[in-house]
């Protein structure tokens, strides 16, 4: 691998600050502590901080040399409300919170590419440096972008990794269009006529109109959507009743959608509304449906992950730059890639050997209580990111 020597030589110190965030974590929109450190390790080494976007978001600016280019590098801050199982000496401090999505490393990639880049400048234009709150719930894309994140840095391009356990270390896999899913939820209830369990023809049950719902969402993934195209509808939450000898008056029904493109997802909110309505007429109840879509799908331009292949190529060989498996989890990233240019791919995170003494008895998977972000991929991933800043910068602007 064609790792940077000078980021090589501070990883010990990366890993120190990542290792602090992962045993503080915050969840979305309270990621005060991370910001701060975040601020403070920018400012130490010399580079303008700008704070207040999306609430706890901070954005890190390194100019040099004359020209007008741009280029936007992006990390997420935030932790999950999860109880950690992994009992080594950096786990969770905080009961509750856990940074079981890697977010801790992403950040300390993200810095060890700022200091290297501050140190050398061997650029000619400018780099922002986005540290984004609440990816994992609350839009935090979204949020720093209706704060301004783009008028006031506009940015020609911006690109993004997230590690991926199961992909081996040393590797990426990028590839352009549709890479992860959109998120939706929907909450249905249904309000029938309660009574004594012992006499159903006196009540109206929402019960088994729950369970016709369930069985029939899943016609539309079978029979409406086109076969070639993907999608998910999951039935998540189930909640009616509080004794065993009542007919509930209410029933409620949630759940996820997750579709890669938006025709699916306008057919599928379509077709969910109509079965809801309609299969609670048949049973003599009502429902209210609501379907509300928080994160649009992750589509990566052409244009801009040719060149990230490229450049992920220089650092780790070309032949460890793998497709990039479109996967149905979702990603708030999508958000500025609706905006701005871009592409988003995954680092290789390892099967989990990395974890020291002390790890939980479950697999390394992201959204798992025995999970941790491998530090091997610190230097990987910092290199990667000052290659994409440096590359860019001089390559020939468009037009």
């Amino acid at each position: 691998m064609n790792l940077i020597e000078d980021i090589v030589e501070h990883a010990p110190s990366i890993r120190a600050i990542r290792r602090d965030i992962h045993a503080h974590p915050e969840l979305a929109f309270e990621e005060n502590r991370t910001a701060d450190l975040v601020a403070q390790q920018l400012e130490s080494w010399g580079i303008t901080v700008h704070r207040g976007f999306g609430k706890t978001g901070l954005v890190g600016v390194i100019r040099n040399g004359s020209s007008a280019r741009t280029v936007g590098l992006r990390a997420d801050m935030d932790a999950l409300p999860m109880q950690e199982a992994n009992r080594f000496d950096h786990a969770s401090k905080h009961a509750g919170v856990m940074h079981a999505c890697g977010h801790d490393g992403h950040t300390a990639m993200l810095l060890g590419a700022a200091q290297h880049l501050a140190r050398h400048r061997n650029f000619d234009g400018t780099v922002y440096l986005i540290f984004q709150p609440a990816e994992e719930r609350g839009g935090g894309a979204r949020e720093m972008m209706r704060d301004g994140l783009f008028e006031r840095f506009p940015m020609e391009a911006v690109f993004g990794m997230h590690n991926m356990p199961g992909i081996p270390v040393g590797c990426f896999a990028s590839s352009p269009g549709p890479v992860l899913a959109s998120n939706s939820e929907f909450h249905v209830t249904i309000r029938g006529k309660g009574g004594h369990a012992a006499m159903p023809h006196l009540a109206i049950d929402p019960i088994p109109a729950a369970g016709q719902m369930i069985e029939a969402f899943q016609t539309i993934i079978s029979r409406n959507k086109k076969p070639l195209e993907t999608a998910v509808i999951s039935v998540t939450m189930l909640r009616a009743g509080e004794a065993v000898n009542v007919i509930a008056d209410t029933c409620e029904l949630r759940g996820t959608v997750r579709a890669y493109t938006r025709e699916t997802l306008d057919l599928i909110e379509r077709r969910m509304g109509e079965i809801a309505r309609h299969v609670a007429e048949m049973f003599g109840a009502e429902c209210d449906f609501v379907f509300t879509r928080h994160y649009p799908s992750t589509i990566n331009h052409e244009a801009e992950t040719a060149f990230m292949r490229e450049t992920l190529a220089s650092v780790v060989g070309a032949g460890r730059v793998l497709a990039q498996t479109p996967i149905m989890a979702a990603e708030d990233f999508s958000f500025m890639l609706e905006a701005v240019p871009g592409s988003y791919c995954f680092i290789g995170n390892g099967d989990g050997d990395h974890r020291e003494a002390g790890h939980g008895a479950g697999p390394c998977l992201v959204h798992n209580t025995s999970y941790d972000f491998n530090d091997e991929l610190l230097p990987i991933g910092a290199s990667a990111f000052v290659k994409l800043a440096e590359a860019w910068l001089a390559r020939p602007a468009r037009g």
